[in-house]
């Protein structure tokens, strides 16, 4: 920034000075008589002639020289506000941000430095939850074995069968939460293999339907599908019945004895439409905003046990955007049940 201005007082000088040498090369001319005949070379120009032509010259400079200071300093000012916010984003300071001024250009750039800052602060907010939820969560299955292990090894009690099978349960739940939260850093970092090939969408979700019959049936919930007539869409099966599964999980996870899940189907012009409805709990509209946030649980009382890991939607969420498609939550308030909706692109 500090040689623009040079630029900016040499290019105005000089302009400046071609300007006022040719305007006083004309009055020159006039004044001596020489304007109408050019054809011999001019007598040596006079006293009066050079001093102007020097006072010409030091105007000139003078001015160039102010106007590019003038002009430097107010075309790179909104520049030299972004380096030092870029100089300070640089050095972890997240939540710095520049007035937009200047010209449209620099007004449009200063929104676009303001919205990456934005973005990069999100982003390390989001890692930083995401840290102290991951140490948060591997923290009681650890703490569970640890203790339990060291009773056991100062034989303050034997390991019978029901310990054993305590802390197998607590190792099958890191085993899952470590696989969740590889699978959702893949696909979030989009990183997922997709395998993508035509598929039966009345089948898959048939076939998902199926293998949670015993589950809905332990419960007493009745689990409704009215087959449709879906296209064949070129989606992995694997993942998209992962992400229904899901759904149906946490339907079954909060809707109480005697209730009923429809799962329903339709397609428009450009998608499909996926719905899984409940009458179960249902959701306040803070909780709608967050549901498919990492390790969020609307019911706070509920255990890791109970309650999974608290990255089935999450996961929902990063397989179908992987897929081009969207996930959706709706409900009417609590007590009211839920709706989770699937778009995929044709």
């Amino acid at each position: 920034m500090k040689r623009l201005w040079v630029r900016l007082s040499l290019m105005i000088s000089g302009v400046l000075f071609f300007m006022f040498f040719m305007q006083f090369l004309t009055i020159t001319l006039e004044r001596t008589g020489m304007k109408e005949d050019l054809d011999g070379p001019p007598d040596a120009p006079p006293a009066e002639i050079q001093q102007r032509l020097i006072g010409f010259m030091a105007f000139s400079v003078v001015v160039g020289l102010g106007g590019g200071i003038i002009i430097g300093r107010v075309v790179s000012a909104p520049i030299t506000e972004l380096v030092k916010a870029a100089d300070k984003i640089g050095k972890g300071d997240l939540n710095t941000r520049v007035f937009p001024h200047g010209s449209q250009e620099m007004i449009d750039l200063a929104d676009r430095f303001n919205k990456m800052a934005q973005e990069l602060e999100h982003a390390e907010t989001l890692k930083n939850n995401l840290m102290a939820d991951v140490a948060h969560e591997l923290r009681t299955p650890l703490t569970v074995l640890e203790a339990n292990l060291r009773a056991a090894l100062d034989k303050v009690y034997s390991l019978d069968e029901a310990e054993i099978a305590n802390l197998f349960g607590q190792t099958r739940h890191l085993t899952r939460l470590v696989n969740d939260l590889r699978e959702l850093a893949l696909a979030e970092s989009k990183q997922l293999h997709l395998e993508k090939y035509p598929t039966d969408l009345n089948a898959l979700l048939a076939e998902t339907i199926q293998a949670l019959d015993p589950l809905a049936a332990e419960k007493s919930v009745q689990l409704i599908y009215q087959p449709t007539l879906l296209p064949e869409l070129s989606v992995d099966p694997t993942r998209i019945r992962q992400a229904v599964f899901n759904l149906l999980s946490n339907a079954l996870r909060h809707t109480p004895s005697g209730g009923k899940i429809s799962v329903a189907g339709k397609q428009a012009k450009s998608m499909v439409v996926l719905s899984i409805k409940d009458s179960g709990e249902g959701l306040l509209p803070d909780q709608l905003a967050a549901v498919f946030d990492r390790f969020y649980r609307a019911d706070k009382s509920r255990s890791r046990e109970t309650g999974g890991t608290g990255l089935g939607l999450a996961i929902v969420k990063a397989i179908i955007e992987s897929h081009g498609g969207q996930v959706k939550a709706y409900s009417e308030g609590k007590g009211k049940g839920s709706e989770f909706t699937i778009i995929l692109p044709k």
